[in-house]
Formats: C-alpha cells, sequence, structure tokens
C-alpha cells in the first residue's frame, strides 16, 4: 500500500514567548520539525511527506532543515488560516493513487517507529486509527456557573497523533465546511459518519508548545540513545 503523511507545522508558538516559532526551535541539537520528520523517515524511507507551513516561513525552514533533511523527501504545502485548512490543503497535493493518509502534529518529535506503524497497520483494518492515552490525573468537569464534578477517567482518553486514515474516508472528509470544533482529524471525520477507531498511544509522544515541554522532550532525548 502506498502511504503518505502529512506534518503540520503552521504554529506561531506564542506561549512558547520565543523569536523563532516553536517548530524551528531545536531540541537536543537539533530543529523539533527536523525530529519529527526524521521518525517517518526511519518508519517508512519510501514515504510521501507534505509538510504545511505558512508561506513566510518556508525560507527560513529550507535553510535550517538542510544540514538534516534532504530537501527531496518532503513536498512543502501552504497552510491555511486554521489546522483544518492547512491539511486540507495539503489533500490537494496527494496523489490519488495513496491508500493510507497520516496526519501528525509537527511538534510532536519523540513520536515512536512503534506508534506510527500500530497506527498504519490498525487504519489498514478498521479504516483509521487515532492513538491515546488515558490521564493520569483525577478528572472534573466544570460547568459555568462556578458548578464542578467528577468523572471516571477511565472514561476520558488524551488524543494524540498521528492520526492515519483510508485516503477516501480523509477526502471525502474534508469535503466538509470548516467549523472550529474540528480540533483534529479525527473530530472532521467522525462528523463525516464515520467511527473513530483508538489504539494505545505513547506518554513520550508529547506536544511541544511550552518552555517546560522543550526541557522535558530534552531530558527524554538524553535518555534514551536510540532517539
Amino acid at each position: 500500500m502506498k502511504r503518505a503523511a502529512i506534518i503540520v507545522a503552521g504554529g506561531k508558538g506564542l506561549r512558547m514567548g520565543a523569536q523563532l516559532p516553536k517548530q524551528f526551535l531545536s531540541v537536543a541539537g537539533i530543529p523539533i520539525l527536523c525530529r519529527t520528520i526524521q521518525k517517518f523517515l526511519q518508519y517508512d524511507p519510501e514515504i510521501k511527506i507534505f509538510l504545511a507551513l505558512p508561506q513566510i516561513h518556508m525560507g527560513l525552514w529550507a535553510q535550517l532543515s538542510l544540514p538534516y533533511i534532504s530537501p527531496d523527501a518532503y513536498t512543502m504545502v501552504e497552510g491555511g488560516a486554521e489546522r483544518f485548512h492547512s491539511v486540507k490543503n495539503a489533500l490537494d497535493k496527494i496523489p490519488q493513487d495513496v491508500d493510507l493518509i497520516a496526519v501528525h502534529d509537527g511538534v510532536r518529535p519523540l513520536v515512536s517507529v512503534r506508534t506510527i506503524a500500530a497506527a498504519f497497520t490498525e487504519a489498514t483494518l478498521k479504516g483509521n486509527a487515532i492513538p491515546c492515552i488515558a490521564p493520569p490525573e483525577s478528572i472534573r468537569v466544570a460547568s459555568g456557573n462556578g458548578e464542578n464534578h467528577a468523572i471516571d477517567r477511565s472514561t476520558v482518553k488524551l488524543i494524540q497523533t498521528p492520526q492515519v486514515f483510508e485516503a477516501g474516508i480523509l477526502r471525502k472528509a474534508y469535503c466538509l465546511p470548516y467549523t472550529p470544533a474540528f480540533t483534529d482529524d479525527a473530530s472532521v471525520v467522525e462528523t463525516s459518519g464515520e467511527k473513530i477507531n483508538l489504539i494505545d498511544g505513547d506518554r513520550e509522544n508529547i506536544k511541544i508548545t511550552t518552555i517546560e515541554d522543550l526541557k522535558y522532550a530534552e531530558y527524554i532525548l538524553s535518555q534514551d540513545t536510540k532517539q
């Protein structure tokens, strides 16, 4: 089967407080986005990668990535106003003969090859695969009037990426009009009428959005020579 991956990297990194967008910051000496792409190439050197970036950052990315990633390893696609639009733009560039498409956050560089492989395998069997983990903390739901109540945390899942779909399912879903309720690709596909299939994710597959996340990623990489 032919596989493709859309890597979304349109964030401005405002919570990081840095001059560079967070996806371009280095973790253990290598730009975050480079590490993310390298993981997909480790999984499948032939995978077609489509990198969604803001137009104004494409030149910067070309300079930063050159020592680590060959320009032939990916295709750049202009990002949109929202994540939904970035994915939609990338879908328009993916060849029609691709069978499975993963969508991954560019700032999740610690995703394991095992998780990527498991997601593609499950999507082959069931049409889609969404990695998730159970929350370690107790969960309470707060209402707008100051009330709150506890819920069973075993019923709650924290969603990760890559989210992998049969290409036809994902293309059909992205024909829907955008709504702010579309926080990830699973929510888009679910709205189109598909059942979502969850698989086990990985606690180290964090989304780097703060300085604390960056420090934690540095620590993980310092402990794992395979990273």
